[in-house]
């Protein structure tokens, strides 16, 4: 199999390309590199990044038809449970509704959605060491496929 280098852009669709833009931008730091203009000329899509990261970007794409859709979530990484409080605060302060942190697999976890309802975890690599091994809905170590 030949190598890849790592994930470059999840692209989401949305209603309203100028609202998200402003929303990613006010609660992410995310920031517009590229736009995409259709043939009549009008901006439809536009590639980005967030301010604490290069790669993986996000693109926003402009669709009437945008949905957010159940168990498609895009997970962004914090340091440790003390980030997730303070993402709380943050979104608290910009009266963005959120969940409480949640004991979740293997780190904390907060969720959060986008103005389409796409639904945003902020995830910590700081694993909190508490065995959800029985939980529903929880992981689990993978059966070995190979």
């Amino acid at each position: 199999m030949p190598a890849l280098t790592g994930l470059r852009f999840v692209k989401l669709p949305v209603t309203d390309l100028a609202r998200s833009r402003e929303w990613w931008s006010r609660v992410f730091g995310w920031s517009g590199q590229l736009e995409f203009p259709d043939s009549d000329g009008v901006v439809r899509g536009v590639a980005g990044v967030f301010r604490d990261f290069e790669r993986p970007g996000l693109s926003l794409r402009e669709s009437p038809e945008a949905r957010s859709v159940p168990g498609l979530e895009l997970m962004l990484g914090v340091a440790d449970r003390g980030a997730v409080d303070e993402w709380g605060r943050w979104l608290d302060d910009l009266q963005v509704p959120h969940s409480p942190v949640i004991d979740a697999t293997v780190g904390w976890l907060m969720v959060l959605g986008d103005p389409d309802g796409h639904e945003i975890h902020l995830y910590s690599d700081e694993r909190h060491g508490i065995d959800q091994t029985d939980r529903a809905g929880y992981g689990r170590p993978a059966a070995d496929v190979s």
